[in-house]
């Protein structure tokens, strides 16, 4: 009977060992994936800003590029650059 109960205790350690794995990567994965999402709204507010100041040059629409202009455009992405166009439109 106590072989049965060593098994056991090894068998646990290893449900043990993979929950442990599992929860570490889990905790590691979340900035990752965080940090990667700020860089492609990032990517994609600032070719967007570019697109539409290059577009906008045409028709006399251009948005100034500033650190408060890419910082709304990189923390937001797509959104953040229709912000940009909303509040410059209503303002002026």
């Amino acid at each position: 009977m106590p072989a049965v109960f060593g098994e056991f205790n090894v068998i646990l350690a290893y449900v043990f060992g993979i929950i442990l794995i599992y929860l570490l990567g889990r905790m590691f994965l979340m900035p990752i994936k965080l940090i990667f999402r700020l860089i492609y709204n990032a990517l994609i507010g600032g070719a967007m800003l570019w697109v539409l100041n290059f577009a906008g040059a045409h028709i006399g629409f251009n948005i100034a590029v500033n650190p408060i202009t890419a910082l709304i455009a990189g923390f937001l992405g797509l959104p953040g650059v229709i912000l940009l166009i909303v509040f410059k439109v209503f303002m002026v």
